[in-house]
């Protein structure tokens, strides 16, 4: 992973962090669904880490069903709008991490369940990142990951996100398919258990997977 971009180059997002924010919900039944499986791998698990947390939304949907979960981002900018958030909802049950992902480091020890929604494909060594994510697993954790596979778009795609990240409107982005993900999940060791895509368009491939007790 390259050290001088860490997730995507965090200075991106820190300029567009408020307008983020304010963005609804695109397909909220894909994320609906998103929640409810990513619930059924990680309910009663004791410790959770969120990697690219953003603004904190999905974290807020998801802490109540494990015993601590951590949420990370490169971005002070996303955070700050994070933990206003957390406070704003009297929640408690959150703990908010800046840091890039190759620099990470657990506070407690390993964690029951990583998450990475939306976040591999920002990072410009895939194997490297999912490599990385398992690391911070204990045995017999979960993975569960969710990639927008810009690989699988129309090519035309391959020519308007650079045009775009010249002019600031896009981020540093990885053309990835849903089975580069998968396989770099099983070469960092893990078992997939669990594989789909919504939404279809633009292709968003979730993933669970476990690693090895």
């Amino acid at each position: 992973m390259n050290a001088r971009t860490p997730d995507g180059d965090p200075r991106f997002w820190d300029g567009i962090a408020e307008r983020y924010a304010a963005r609804p919900i695109q397909d909220v039944a894909s994320y609906e669904h998103t929640l409810e499986r990513t619930r059924a791998h990680i309910a009663g698990r004791e410790r959770a880490l969120e990697l690219g947390c953003g603004t904190g939304a999905t974290a807020l949907r998801l802490a109540d069903c494990v015993g601590a979960y951590t949420a990370s981002d490169a971005s002070p900018a996303m955070l700050e709008i994070a933990r206003g958030r957390a406070r704003a909802e009297g929640r408690d049950d959150l703990r908010f991490v800046q840091s890039a992902l190759a620099e990470f480091a657990p506070a407690d020890g390993l964690y029951d369940a990583v998450l990475a929604f939306s976040f591999f494909h920002l990072l410009d060594d895939l194997e490297a990142a999912v490599a990385r994510a398992a690391a911070l697993l204990a045995p017999g954790g979960v993975m569960v990951s969710k990639t927008i596979c810009l690989a699988e778009m129309n090519p035309v795609f391959r020519v308007i996100v650079p045009a775009m990240r010249l002019i600031g409107k896009a981020p540093r982005v990885r053309f990835v398919t849903g089975r580069q993900v998968e396989a770099a999940m099983r070469a960092a060791g893990l078992e997939i258990l669990e594989t789909g895509t919504f939404p279809k368009s633009p292709p968003a491939h979730f993933i669970a997977a476990r690693k090895p007790a």
